[in-house]
């Protein structure tokens, strides 16, 4: 009886021994790849989320810039790494649902070339103004630009912008002259120098004019009120149905394991809830949103749809 006992003790612990114990992940350093320049928000974005994942999961996560192409050189080689989680892009809604509808033939699928982990973060744009400007609310920048639209305009600086201000026109019933610039700080400058009435400039950038007294606010294009500025009002207070939300988020290549995209996702809400990271994320000019996988791969398959008719109001073409 012991003779059996022990052998079947011996069976089982070379059965085990064969199978071997399960590896967490991450096993190895990780890559965050990210579409845009270092010292831009989605890199800050990034770094922070970097910090927070290798801080909760023991490995390095390292920050990677590819930009160009519209995030899209990033998108691709993510799309096309080992789907091991040793991969993963820093995202955007510009990426991730935009850039379908800006490119006639894009070089990736948002949607079925990515495992979707979390959405981190969501941020806006505020349509600002020169302080001595006449209008000190949305309202009567409407009226101004009713009474006499040919003499005011306004700039954008990039394709989130040029949206923002497209559904404006065709929220307000007005026609200033819209004037393309290469990028959001040329057309400040612009806005600065009355160039141009105003223009729309991302949350993080903005609250730093507004509190170098360079320009002010009249309202956020997100359809309500930020946490990080309570006092501007958003723009759909005036006008109905407006909304222009960016996001941040975490994807990483098509068949990555379930349990990877858990064990990240867990980490980030953890991370989220953490009144230091929201701090630092405050800074960069955005505020926590934390999704799971399941919820934001719907969000993003939504999104598609949503700035697909946004890029058409905005009547831009598809390069």
């Amino acid at each position: 009886m012991r003779h059996s006992l022990r052998i079947a003790v011996l069976a089982a612990s070379a059965l085990l021994g064969a199978v071997g114990p399960a590896h967490a992940y991450p096993t190895k350093p990780v890559t965050i790849v990210v579409p845009f320049p270092a010292g831009s928000q989605t890199d800050m974005v990034a770094r922070i989320a970097g910090a927070e994942l290798e801080r909760r999961l023991g490995k390095p996560f390292v920050v990677e810039n590819k930009p160009g192409a519209s995030g899209s050189i990033a998108a691709k080689y993510v799309a096309d790494s080992a789907p091991d989680g040793s991969t993963l892009l820093l995202t955007t809604a510009a990426i991730q649902a935009m850039n379908k509808s800006l490119f006639k033939q894009p070089s990736y699928d948002p949607v079925k070339d990515f495992t979707p982990v979390a959405q981190i973060a969501t941020t806006s744009m505020m349509l600002m103004t020169r302080p001595d400007f006449p209008a000190d609310n949305v309202e009567e920048l409407v009226a101004l630009a009713r009474k006499d639209g040919n003499a005011m305009s306004a700039g954008y600086g990039s394709s989130g912008a040029q949206i923002a201000l497209a559904l404006f026109q065709a929220r307000a019933g007005t026609d200033v002259l819209a004037v393309p610039y290469k990028g959001i700080p040329n057309a400040v400058t612009d806005v600065i120098g009355k160039t141009i009435t105003f223009t729309f400039v991302d949350v993080g950038n903005a609250l730093r004019f507004q509190q170098g007294k360079q320009l002010k606010p009249l309202a956020i294009a997100s359809a309500r009120r930020s946490r990080l500025a309570p006092s501007v009002p958003s723009l759909s207070e005036s006008l109905k149905d407006y909304n222009i939300t960016s996001w941040y988020g975490l994807v990483g290549p098509k068949a990555m394991p379930d349990s990877v995209a858990q064990s990240l996702a867990q980490a980030l809400q953890a991370s989220l809830a953490d009144a230091a990271t929201v701090e630092k994320l405050a800074v960069a000019g955005v505020e926590p949103a934390y999704m799971p996988p399941a919820p934001f791969g719907k969000h993003i398959e939504l999104e598609v749809d949503n700035w697909a008719r946004l890029v058409q109001l905005a009547r831009i073409e598809p390069q």
